[in-house]
């Protein structure tokens, strides 16, 4: 008994939840931390943090039916060896069935401003890849950008570092990653969904050439955030095919975001562009339909309809988006305008407590072609703690 009582005590003090309170959709964008941010500069001297955030949808094409779905749960477990190692892990089950790992690194800390880190982790790109716990975003799904463009949630094996420098406002990020796989099972890369296929996700990753990417925020102005990101490399082919034309593309792609917050009113916006090599070759080993470049940007604002003094928030939002994985094309391909899209996304964002919030927007898509796209009425709960 006396065993068993020891090893309750020494689980409860080790186990130690989140300590931080969840951001709020009206965070100042100076400071605001993902959930792997919460975790490493949480206050406990050693042992287990744990959290976890989810998504509940339902989606409703006109036309169409709609779609209930547990669209994601994420369980967070972070571990502090001592005051310079730590590790960051996150479990996530997408639609009930499917289980992935979306983070698992160790970072080493040199001192303030310089964070070693290794494994498998998120890469910077745009707002939305690295910030993607339901509170912190407005709209029930991810802006389509980040889906189509930067293939949210993008993570892959690397090492590199990270860290701050308070005296220049400035935070940074500069890692060594394997590749796109230029051809994953049967999918290849293409014009509907862009890059999205080739991610590996730390799945038996194939790496041929590594992939740098960096990024750069700026925090030198009150409630505002700006981001310099970029992506350098190319596409991993295996060896014995990795000689031939086409087998893999060469990938440049830059981004820019900025995010500013005064008292009640929040705005946001992002420009990505992807030029993508050797497309021509690509397409014709493949059959596919690759564009040499792609482009999106879009526009956010939103205003909390209570007043400062309550705890619990009520941002009304709109969104606009504009984004063509076919912005240009190489060789013989023609254009696909109903990739040329657009969409203007409309909704509420009630957040009931920190980490808490219940979303609905109204979604008119549309594209360059003369095809009606259908509009969509999304509802969501989501949480994070």
């Amino acid at each position: 008994m006396k065993k068993l009582t020891l090893l309750i005590s020494i689980l409860t003090t080790s186990f130690v939840v989140a300590q931080t309170v969840p951001d709020s959709l009206s965070i100042n964008p100076q400071t605001q931390q993902n959930a792997a941010q919460r975790i490493l500069s949480g206050n406990i001297n050693t042992g287990v943090t744990v959290g976890g955030y989810g998504e509940i949808t339902y989606n409703q094409p006109e036309g169409d039916n709609g779609e209930l779905d547990v669209q994601r749960l994420v369980l967070l477990f972070g571990y502090k060896f001592n005051d310079r190692v730590q590790f960051v892990t996150e479990v996530e089950l997408e639609h009930v069935e499917e289980v992935f790992v979306e983070q698992a690194f160790i970072q080493y800390s040199l001192n303030d401003n310089v964070n070693l880190r290794g494994g498998l982790m998120l890469v910077p790109m745009g707002i939305v890849n690295e910030f993607h716990e339901p509170t912190t975003f407005n709209g029930v799904e991810r802006p389509s950008i980040d889906g189509s463009i930067v293939p949210t949630t993008w993570r892959e094996i690397g090492v590199g570092v990270s860290g701050k420098f308070n005296e220049a406002s400035l935070r940074y990020q500069a890692y060594i990653f394997n590749g796109f796989q230029s051809v994953n099972g049967s999918k290849v890369l293409g014009g509907k969904n862009g890059l999205r296929n080739g991610r590996q996700k730390g799945i038996k990753s194939t790496i041929d050439s590594p992939n740098l990417a960096a990024k750069l925020d700026y925090y030198g102005v009150p409630g505002l955030r700006l981001g310099l990101s970029g992506y350098f490399g190319r596409t991993q082919a295996e060896d014995d095919v990795e000689k031939i034309d086409g087998t893999s593309v060469g990938i440049s792609m830059v981004g820019l975001d900025a995010r500013y917050a005064k008292k009640r009113f929040t705005a946001r916006g992002q420009f990505i562009h992807a030029s993508i090599s050797d497309t021509e070759d690509y397409n014709t080993l493949n059959n596919a339909d690759l564009g040499s470049a792609l482009q999106g940007w879009y526009l956010e604002t939103a205003y909390n309809l209570l007043p400062l003094n309550k705890e619990q928030q009520l941002y009304a939002f709109a969104r606009y988006e504009d984004f063509d994985t076919h912005a240009s094309v190489d060789g013989g391909l023609m254009k696909n305008d109903s990739y040329n899209r657009n969409e203007w996304t409309f909704g509420l964002s009630y957040k009931i407590a920190p980490g808490a919030v219940v979303k609905a927007d109204y979604q008119i898509k549309d594209n360059a072609t003369s095809a009606d796209t259908p509009n969509q009425l999304n509802v969501g709960l989501g949480v994070w703690f």
